[in-house]
């Protein structure tokens, strides 16, 4: 009998040694992601609260559970009758436009994003401004043209998304970034969410990143410090696969040292 019991006893230690740990995570934590095999498992994996793909729908990507999926009007051609209705249908926030004020990505005047807003507005979403690449903090910018003439017209903005990717590898990283989301909610008083961010120097014209050791030292830094930001609602980490970004967490569905990081924080 006692032999029996040390024999079930050992089995279910060797089933416990065999599953993978629980991800830690937190309501803040999330993760931008494009379409790839295996970013549903590592959307669970990584321990993401909330996720987006740049879409309006979830696309080919299966919804883990426990994870909620923001949706996103990318661009001016996406401010149509499906891409909303779709929106209202899979999320209950909604990104506005990627990076307007960027060559190559959603890049349309202030007057413009003005004019197609009451569409966004209509959908009775929770809204996110315009995500800027850049400048969000400054008077006179794009962000701060679109704010003033939201305002001047009557518009509902409920927060205001952010990007940063800093090419100061060292350990002052974490503090820039802090400095740029403190000025940015300076100038508004508005809930911030910090849609993506890395280290990556963009200044070539191509991405120039740290070492594993370097990003995997700033995710732990940099996410102490949003945990505790207290006009800061979400942040998302660029990007969930390494599949063109030497930013990425994951090849495949194993995470490299910076997903493993990632993965602890909560």
């Amino acid at each position: 009998m006692r032999i029996r019991h040390i024999l079930i006893f050992a089995a279910a230690l060797a089933v416990l040694a065999a599953t993978p740990a629980q991800a830690a995570t937190t309501p803040r934590k999330g993760v931008s992601t494009i379409t790839f095999g295996g970013a549903s498992q590592d959307i669970k994996d990584v321990g993401a609260s909330w996720y987006y793909n740049w879409s309006s729908g979830t696309g080919s990507i299966a919804k883990p559970a426990g994870s909620e999926f923001v949706p996103m009007i990318w661009g001016a051609a996406n401010v149509n009758a499906k891409d909303l209705a779709q929106a209202k249908q899979q999320g209950k926030v909604l990104l506005g436009f990627n990076e307007p004020d960027l060559a190559g990505q959603a890049q349309m005047p202030v007057s413009k994003a003005l004019d197609l807003w009451p569409q966004l507005q209509g959908t009775g979403l929770r809204l996110g401004a315009p995500a800027v690449a850049g400048d969000g903090d400054q008077a006179g910018g794009w962000l701060d043209q679109f704010m003033s003439g939201a305002a001047s017209r009557g518009y509902r903005v409920d927060f205001i998304p952010l990007h940063w990717y800093g090419s100061d590898f060292s350990s002052k990283a974490t503090g820039q970034l802090q400095s740029y989301l403190q000025a940015v909610y300076n100038r508004y008083h508005k809930p911030i969410w910090l849609t993506e961010y890395a280290l990556i120097n963009f200044s070539t014209g191509k991405e120039v990143c740290p070492s594993q050791q370097q990003q995997v030292d700033f995710v732990k830094a940099s996410t102490a410090m949003l945990e505790h930001l207290s006009f800061l609602e979400r942040y998302a980490w660029f990007t969930l696969s390494t599949d063109g970004h030497c930013s990425g967490l994951y090849t495949g569905t194993t995470p490299n040292a910076t997903g493993q990081a990632y993965r602890a924080v909560g």
